[in-house]
C-alpha cells in the first residue's frame, strides 16, 4: 500500500511537491545555518498541511519560488560565466 493511497488529488500533489522541496533543500550548496532555516520553514509548511491544505500549498509555492531564487544566486559551475 502506497503512502499516497486514500488522498485526494490536491493532497497527492502537495505531498509530491513537499518531497521535491525536501530533496532540493538536501542537496542545496548552502552553509549549514542557511540549510537549517530552510528545513525549519519547510517543516512548518508540513505542519500547516495537517490543518489547512490551501494555506500550506500557498506557503509551499512561495517557498519553492524562494528556493529557485536562492539557487539562481548560488555560484556553481553551472552558472558562472566562462572566464570568471
Amino acid at each position: 500500500m502506497a503512502a499516497d493511497d486514500g488522498l485526494t488529488r490536491s493532497e497527492r500533489e502537495l505531498a509530491r511537491l513537499l518531497r521535491e522541496a525536501h530533496s532540493r533543500v538536501r542537496v542545496l550548496p548552502v552553509p549549514p545555518e542557511a540549510r537549517r532555516r530552510l528545513v525549519k520553514r519547510l517543516l512548518a509548511i508540513c505542519g500547516a498541511a495537517k490543518h489547512d491544505l490551501d494555506r500550506a500549498a500557498t506557503r509551499l509555492e512561495s517557498f519553492l519560488i524562494d528556493l529557485d531564487d536562492l539557487v539562481s544566486d548560488t555560484r556553481s559551475a553551472g552558472n558562472i560565466a566562462e572566464g570568471d
